[in-house]
């Protein structure tokens, strides 16, 4: 049974920084595109970034230059380092395991999701 598990998420102030983790198990995903979404309430889901199979790396225009995506393929794990933390970032956090290689940003590609973790700036 593939699980994948999001943790790191809580409360921090605008600039602060958050370290969120995926660890995934069931199978090897070190070939697999690892992405992020995230969704703040009232609003739809949207694509963070995104970590291909050969570890190429994909940011949506709000994240980029704050945030990075990197993955340890020895502990099938895959990490967002979220720096420069905005209000505009509060939001649930989803990992997403897609089986092809190749990123995409749309949610509708993405064959296995965690549960979420919350991430709450404040003012």
């Amino acid at each position: 049974q593939v699980q994948l598990v999001e943790s790191g998420g809580g409360l921090v102030q605008a600039g602060g920084s958050l370290r969120l983790s995926c660890a995934a198990s069931g199978r090897t995903f070190s070939r697999a595109t690892m992405g992020w979404f995230r969704q703040a309430p009232g609003k739809e889901r949207e694509f963070v970034g995104a970590i291909s199979g050969s570890s190429s790396t994909y940011y949506a225009d709000s994240v980029k230059g704050r945030f990075t995506i990197a993955r340890d393929n020895a502990k099938n794990t895959v990490y967002l380092q979220m720096n420069s933390l905005k209000p505009d970032d509060t939001a649930v956090y989803y990992c997403a395991a897609r089986e092809r290689s190749y990123y995409s940003s749309s949610e509708y590609n993405y064959d296995y999701w965690g549960q979420g973790t919350q991430v709450t700036v404040s003012s």
